[in-house]
C-alpha cells in the first residue's frame, strides 16, 4: 500500500464553483484528501486539548449543561467525524453540515474575541498559548472548506445544523435551560462596559453573526453545487 492509500483517498471530484464558496485552491484541498487521516488525528488531538482547555469550566457547570461548553473541541469532533465517514465510504451529509457550521462560527469567533480582548487574554495566558488558539481556531475555518467536496448540504442537514448551533448560542448567552450561561470564558467580567456596551455584548455580537455567516455559506454552496450540475447534464 502506497502512502496516500494508508493514509487516505484519491480526492472526490470538485465542481467548479466561485471562489467565494470555495476558497482554498484545488491542490490544498487535493492534499487534505489524500492524507485525510492526518487531518482526522488533527482534529481529534485538537478535541482532547479542548476538553482538557475546559476541564475548570466543566466543574463550574452543571452536569445537564456539559454539552453546550466546549464548543470548539465539539467543531473539530465533528470534522473528524466527517472526513473519517468520507475515509471510509461512508459520507454522512449531517456531520459535514456540523463541521462546516462548527469550524467556521468557531474557528472564526475565537480570533475575534482574542482580538478584541488581546490585554485580558494576554494578561491571563503566555504569548505563546494565545497565537496558538489564535493560528489553531483560523486553521479550523480554513479547513471547512473542503467539505463542499464530500456533501451539496442538503437542506435537512443543513436545517440540523442551524438548529443545533442556534440552541447552542441561545445556552451560551441567553436562556439556559438549567443554571447560568455555558460560552467560553472571557477575561473581563461580562457585565464590564467595553466601548459603548459591555463585554458580553461584544462576544455574544460576534457569536451571533458568526451562526448566520455559515448558514448563509452552506446554502450559498448548495445553490452553487446545484447550478454547476444543472448546466452539465442539460
Amino acid at each position: 500500500m502506497n502512502l496516500v492509500g494508508a493514509l487516505g483517498r484519491d480526492p472526490p471530484d470538485r465542481d467548479p464553483l466561485p471562489r467565494w464558496v470555495a476558497p482554498l485552491p484545488k491542490a490544498l484541498e487535493d492534499v487534505a484528501f489524500r492524507f485525510v487521516w492526518v487531518i482526522v488525528a488533527i482534529n481529534l488531538a485538537g478535541t482532547a486539548f479542548g476538553f482538557w482547555y475546559y476541564r475548570f469550566q466543566f466543574g463550574r457547570v452543571v452536569p445537564e449543561m456539559w454539552i453546550f461548553v466546549p464548543d470548539s473541541p465539539m467543531a473539530t469532533l465533528f470534522i473528524a467525524l466527517a472526513l473519517a465517514s468520507w475515509a471510509i465510504g461512508k459520507p454522512n451529509d449531517y456531520l459535514a453540515a456540523l463541521a462546516f457550521f462548527g469550524n467556521i462560527k468557531l474557528g472564526l469567533w475565537t480570533p475575534y474575541v482574542l482580538v478584541a480582548f488581546a490585554p485580558g487574554f494576554l494578561a491571563t495566558s503566555s504569548t505563546p498559548m494565545y497565537l496558538f488558539l489564535f493560528v489553531s481556531h483560523l486553521a479550523m475555518a480554513l479547513q471547512a472548506f473542503v467539505l463542499h467536496r464530500m456533501t451539496d448540504f442538503p437542506i435537512k442537514a443543513v436545517a440540523v445544523a442551524a438548529a443545533w448551533y442556534t440552541l447552542d448560542l441561545l445556552m451560551d448567552y441567553f436562556v439556559p435551560i438549567v443554571g447560568d450561561v455555558t460560552h467560553t470564558p472571557l477575561p473581563y467580567a461580562g457585565t464590564e462596559p467595553w466601548f459603548t456596551t459591555t463585554v458580553l455584548q461584544v462576544a455574544a455580537a460576534g457569536a451571533v453573526v458568526l451562526t448566520v455567516i455559515p448558514l448563509f455559506w452552506a446554502l450559498s454552496t448548495r445553490i452553487a453545487i446545484l447550478r454547476v450540475r444543472r448546466a452539465e447534464s442539460a
